[in-house]
């Protein structure tokens, strides 16, 4: 096993370089092909020593892999994909990389839900970092400078998606974990571009809670849109969190105190306090999640409160980026209305309501493409002071006819009261930035991908 070759198509997203680390802690040559490497993925993949291809072509598979790993962004059509069938190479998904080479022997957690997944696994990893679990995130923890890690038996911590596995498996990936524990944030509508209603996602979750193993354990959100439709049929024991009286894990208020977040609890009828770096009550809900689940298993109170408290988060979740002349820039991924909605009400609860926010969105995922959420939207911006609203990239992504308008949120947003500028890309943003930022300003960027490297660009211009 040591010392194989294993070729990864599409390394640079979050998940598939987390595994390419993964890899290489377990002895393998590692390499990997994609369209670009944008930051934290890309620099990180070159930092710890995975060869990259920027392209896909059938030329990446010379000399030939023992195996390659398919991510789900590759389509069918794919060349290097084509190349890997067509010269019989073996491959895998990759969620079935994961089982077969770290999950079968393990008490897997996964965290699952529409959205809240990424952070709330970071503070899973942290309450547990005492036990040494392995572990995999969508994302770069600032506790660790990685998103992964081997750890020891018995626990695996993973971040549970409900998204596609790959083209030759279109079932979602968090069917192929077979997870003992399972803490559920929420279920909403997403991912547009291949569920075609709420019921199909409803149904997905519902999967997974029936596959749980009788010994397992759900901690189920009661907050997160329709998570109690989709318990009925658990084999398992369900505890419940969120901030309704039946909740078996109450949350009874949150507030600023200092850096910190303090959250106050009922936990099955006694009242306790814990305190995160994190801020905004979505992130207290997901620090109860965890608390929740950890205290059922068994884990002492005191643990899971530390380990809670020590846990820094993950880049580009409401990561502070560049802080000068009275200016913060935050980068953040949120792209989920009610997720845009959630981290600006917590920056406005970190920051106070003095100051400035000025949010440049933009809608790049395969959802927010389409006009699906085109209503949601305003609503969930205007708790920005002038949102600044990237021009979809990209938009014969969507169907013609399901398109997301950028012109139209302007005007909507306008309409609620609330300014807004509608650009052509990063680039005329962050030219407007440099004309209009002033001494308070929090400035909070709001995509999933490199939004031509406006979150660098500011904190460069900042720094200078």
């Amino acid at each position: 096993m040591n010392g194989q070759l294993i070729h990864l198509i599409g390394v640079s997203g979050t998940g598939m370089g987390a595994l390419a680390g993964l890899l290489l802690e377990k002895g393998f040559k590692v390499q990997g092909s994609d369209t670009a490497f944008y930051p934290p993925i890309g620099p990180f993949l070159r930092s710890i020593g995975v060869r990259l291809f920027e392209g896909y072509s059938p030329s990446n598979l010379e000399p030939r892999p023992d195996l390659v790993i398919i991510g789900n962004v590759i389509r069918r059509d794919n060349p290097e994909a084509r190349a890997v069938m067509r010269l019989g190479l073996p491959y895998l998904s990759f969620p079935d990389a994961l089982r077969e080479f770290w999950l079968k022997e393990r008490d897997v957690i996964a965290i699952c839900g529409t959205h809240g997944k990424t952070t709330t696994t970071s503070l899973c990893v942290s309450a547990l970092k005492d036990k040494r679990p392995g572990y995999l995130v969508g994302g770069i923890l600032k506790d660790t400078g990685k998103g992964f890690s081997q750890g020891e038996p018995p626990w695996f911590v993973i971040e549970g998606d409900e998204y596609d596995t790959a083209f030759f498996d279109k079932t979602p990936k968090f069917l192929h974990y077979d997870p003992r524990y399972v803490v559920l944030t929420s279920v909403e509508f997403d991912h547009a571009d291949i569920y075609p209603d709420l019921e199909a996602v409803k149904r997905v979750f519902r999967k997974l809670v029936a596959s749980m193993p009788s010994t397992g354990i759900i901690a189920a959100c009661m907050d997160g849109g329709c998570v109690e439709e989709v318990l009925d049929q658990a084999p398992c024991k369900v505890v419940t969190y969120g901030t309704g009286p039946s909740s078996l894990y109450r949350l009874d208020g949150v507030e600023i105190d200092g850096d910190l977040t303090l959250f106050r609890f009922t936990a099955r009828g006694k009242h306790v306090e814990g305190k995160i770096r994190l801020p905004g009550r979505h992130n207290a809900l997901n620090a109860l999640g965890v608390y929740a689940l950890l205290r059922e298993i068994g884990l002492e109170h005191s643990e899971i409160l530390r380990g809670l408290r020590e846990c820094q988060g993950v880049k580009r979740r409401q990561e502070v980026v560049a802080e000068a002349n009275g200016i913060t820039v935050i980068d953040d991924f949120a792209h989920h209305p009610t997720a845009v909605r959630e981290t600006l009400s917590a920056l406005r609860m970190r920051y106070g309501p003095g100051r400035r926010m000025i949010v440049a969105f933009e809608p790049r995922t395969n959802t927010s493409r389409r006009s699906v959420f085109q209503g949601a939207y305003p609503k969930a911006l205007s708790q920005g002071d002038l949102i600044l609203v990237r021009d979809v990239p990209d938009p014969e992504k969507a169907p013609e006819g399901d398109r997301f308008s950028s012109s139209r949120l302007v005007e909507d947003l306008r309409a609620m009261g609330t300014s807004a500028v509608l650009f052509k890309d990063g680039r005329e943003i962050f030219d407007f930035l440099c004309q209009e930022m002033e001494k308070g300003d929090l400035v909070v960027v709001m995509s999933n991908g490199g939004f031509e490297g406006l979150v660098g660009s500011l904190a460069d211009y900042l720094r200078a």
